[in-house]
C-alpha cells in the first residue's frame, strides 16, 4: 500500500470527522490514499504542519497567516472553496436606533465573535480603525469568546455577538456575509429591525497549506484528484454541500491583505 497522504483539520465541529472520512474515501477510489488527523486548534494544526507531522493543512485564514510568519513565507496556498473567496463581514445596527455611518458608534459599544475569529473580530476591528475609531478607546468591545482556537470556525461567538445586540447591550454587532444570508433567511434575524451599516473589502477564508519541502509531483497529483470533484455528480454533491461549496479551486494569497493587515495594526500574535 502506498503511504497516504496526511492531511490535518481542526474538528470545530462533529461533521468535520463525516467530511473527511468522505474525502478520503474518494481519494481512495482514485488510487490516491489519503488520511486526516483532527487537531482542536489551528496553532497545534500549524505546528503539526511546519513540524513534518502532516502533509497538507485545511487552514482557517489566520492559520495560513501564522503558518507563513512561522516558516519565513515559504509555505504555499494550493487549494480552497469557491465560497472561501472573496468573503466580506459587515457591521450590523437595530434600524430603530437610527445609527447612519460608521462614525456614529463612537462612544458606543460593538460585539464582536471570538478574539480569533478573522471574520467576525479581527477585520471588522480593522474597518473601525480606518474611520478612525480605535476599538478599546473610542468604542467599548465586547468579545464572545466561544471556543478560541478554532478561529472563528465554530460560530458560536458570532451568534452570541448579534444576541448581544438583539438585548441592547451593543449598538452593533459584526457578522460574515454568508451568514447574515442564512440568519435573514431562515428567520434568526429580522431584516426589518436590523440593517447593514458598513461593510469590509473582501478577503479569502480557509485554503489548504503545504510546506516548502512537500513534493511538487505529489502536490499536483493530489490538487488534480480535488479539482476533479464535480458538484453535477449526485456522489460527489452530498459532501461538497457539507463542506459548503460547489466547487474547489486553486490556492491564492491575495485575498489574505485585509486579516495580514489586522493582525498587524492589533499586534495579534505579540497577546499569543
Amino acid at each position: 500500500m502506498d503511504k497516504p497522504v496526511i492531511v490535518g483539520a481542526v474538528l470545530y465541529d462533529p461533521k468535520v470527522a463525516v467530511i473527511w472520512e468522505m474525502i478520503a474515501g474518494f481519494f481512495a477510489e482514485r488510487q490516491l490514499p489519503m488520511d486526516t488527523v483532527f487537531y482542536t486548534n489551528y496553532e497545534l494544526l500549524v505546528s503539526a504542519l511546519l513540524q513534518g507531522h502532516i502533509d497538507i493543512a485545511w487552514n482557517s485564514p489566520l492559520g495560513w497567516v501564522d503558518a507563513q510568519r512561522r516558516s519565513g513565507g515559504l509555505c504555499r496556498a494550493i487549494a480552497m472553496r469557491d465560497t472561501d473567496r472573496d468573503r466580506v463581514s459587515h457591521w450590523v445596527v437595530r434600524t430603530r436606533e437610527g445609527i447612519g455611518q460608521i462614525t456614529d458608534l463612537r462612544g458606543k459599544a460593538v460585539a464582536v465573535g471570538a478574539k480569533d475569529s478573522p471574520q467576525a473580530t479581527l477585520i471588522p476591528l480593522s474597518l473601525l480603525r480606518r474611520h478612525g475609531l480605535e476599538p478599546g478607546k473610542d468604542v467599548q468591545v465586547r468579545e464572545f469568546n466561544v471556543l478560541v482556537g478554532k478561529h472563528g470556525d465554530h460560530v458560536g461567538g458570532e451568534q452570541q455577538a448579534f444576541q448581544c445586540l438583539a438585548r441592547g447591550e451593543a449598538e452593533a454587532c459584526a457578522i460574515l456575509d454568508l451568514n447574515w444570508e442564512a440568519w435573514t433567511g431562515n428567520g434568526t434575524i429580522n431584516p426589518l429591525e436590523y440593517n447593514i451599516l458598513a461593510t469590509t473589502d473582501p478577503f479569502d477564508h480557509c485554503v489548504f497549506t503545504v510546506a516548502a519541502d512537500f513534493p511538487p509531483d505529489l502536490e499536483r497529483q493530489w490538487l488534480k484528484t480535488l479539482l476533479s470533484m464535480d458538484y453535477t455528480n449526485p456522489n460527489h454533491k452530498e459532501v461538497m454541500d457539507m463542506e459548503g461549496l460547489r466547487q474547489w479551486l486553486p490556492g491564492r494569497t491575495s485575498g489574505f491583505t485585509p486579516l495580514s493587515k489586522a493582525v498587524d495594526e492589533s499586534k495579534f500574535f505579540e497577546g499569543v
